[in-house]
Parts: structure tokens; C-alpha cells; sequence
């Protein structure tokens, strides 16, 4: 735990003392850590790994929010007055959380107020990242639009490669229509366009952007 940014200028004791609180969860690829509408009495570090959150609509359709990697949180929802999850939590890879209660992570963030200014950097970083969609959905080429949302899973997610900014982890078509606000047959011929232009690559299961540079 102590390898990750949010605990990073805390001392070995400190480390030590919360590892020994953390509940720890290894879960496989596709398993759900919560299911929207679980009561909500536990907040998760992802350790290592990487989550999607996703939200069922009144008409049954499944919607992406949010894509969370290693030294994120997610299920801070506790803290609302509703008590539930409003989304769902599902593993994008194999995942290693490490889950406290409401009264530990007050107690955490009580005892170890550098804890507490990582966790601002992160909501901070987190509506940057909201804010980056929603400019993106105004935009009405949907190529560009869609390129607009993968340079934003880049840059919060990437990787660097040979070939550029590699995006390890799959992202289906019906992920990038949620992502983006557009239907998945559109998707469909805008990752034609995309590629065919040259700004996206398929290697196996990875998606490189070959132009596109991490800030």
C-alpha cells in the first residue's frame, strides 16, 4: 500500500498501521465489487487493477460514468446521505482493493491529514476528468469526439509503447458509445475512420494512439 501516490509521504508506521486495518479483496476480471443500489458501508483503494463504474437507466440500458486505476477510490458514496450505491462497480482487470469502513477512513483521515490533501488532489484530478468528457460531448464530429474520449482514457490511463500511448485494457464499442453519447454503430465507423487516418492502432487487444503525448 505504501508504493501508492495517495500514501506516499506517510511514515512506515503509519503504512504499517493501515495495512493492518484494510479489508483486502482480490477479484478476477468481470467480477462486481458492488452492485448499485447495495447499501453503502464500505469505501475501496484500488490497489492494483482497474474499475469501471457504470449506471443501469430507468429504461434498462447500461451507461459507463467513470474508469478508476490504482491509488483511486471508489464507493465514496458512503459518505451521502442516501446509503445506497447509485452505480455499480465491475473489474476491468484482475484487482486487488483494500476496503474501510466509514468510521476507519475518518479515522485515517482524522490521524493523517497528508491523506486528506491526496484525496483533494484525486476529487480534483477526478472532476478534470468529468469536466474533459463533458467538453468532449459538445463536440458534434463524432470522429473527433471520439478521439477527444480516448486521448482522455490515455492520459489517465495510458501506457508508453514503441508505437505511442497504449490503452491495456479493453474497451468495447458499447463502453465508448456510453463514453461518448453515441450509438455503437457510429462508434463503429468512427474507429474505421480513426484508424484508417492513422491516429488509433489495434495491436491485439490494445489500443495505441501513435500521435498522442501523456502531459
Amino acid at each position: 500500500m505504501g508504493n501508492l501516490w495517495i500514501f506516499q509521504d506517510l511514515n512506515p508506521s503509519d503504512i504499517a498501521a493501515l495495512n493492518q486495518k484494510a479489508l483486502r479483496k482480490k477479484m478476477a476480471k468481470g467480477s462486481i465489487l458492488f452492485r448499485q443500489g447495495d447499501t453503502a458501508d464500505e469505501m475501496f483503494l484500488i490497489k492494483g487493477g482497474r474499475m469501471k463504474l457504470s449506471k443501469i437507466l430507468e429504461d434498462g440500458s447500461e451507461l459507463t460514468l467513470d474508469i478508476r486505476k490504482a491509488g483511486d477510490f471508489v464507493g465514496e458514496n458512503m459518505f451521502s446521505d442516501e446509503g445506497k450505491y447509485p452505480v455499480s462497480a465491475i473489474c476491468l482487470q484482475d484487482t486487488l482493493t483494500c476496503g474501510f469502513t466509514r468510521s476507519q477512513f475518518e479515522q485515517l483521515i482524522t490521524d493523517n491529514p497528508k491523506v486528506s490533501l491526496q484525496i483533494i488532489r484525486n476529487l480534483s484530478n477526478r472532476i478534470s476528468w468529468l469536466t474533459s468528457r463533458v467538453g468532449n460531448l459538445a463536440i458534434t464530429n463524432i470522429e473527433d469526439r471520439l478521439y477527444g474520449v480516448l486521448c482522455s482514457v490515455a492520459q489517465e490511463h495510458g501506457t508508453k509503447s514503441s508505437q505511442g500511448i497504449a490503452i491495456q485494457f479493453p474497451l468495447t464499442h458499447e463502453d465508448l458509445s456510453f463514453l461518448t453519447g453515441a450509438h455503437r454503430v457510429s462508434i463503429t465507423r468512427a474507429m474505421k475512420t480513426l484508424k484508417n487516418a492513422g491516429k488509433i492502432i489495434h495491436d491485439g487487444r490494445k489500443l495505441i494512439l501513435p500521435t498522442f503525448k501523456v502531459a
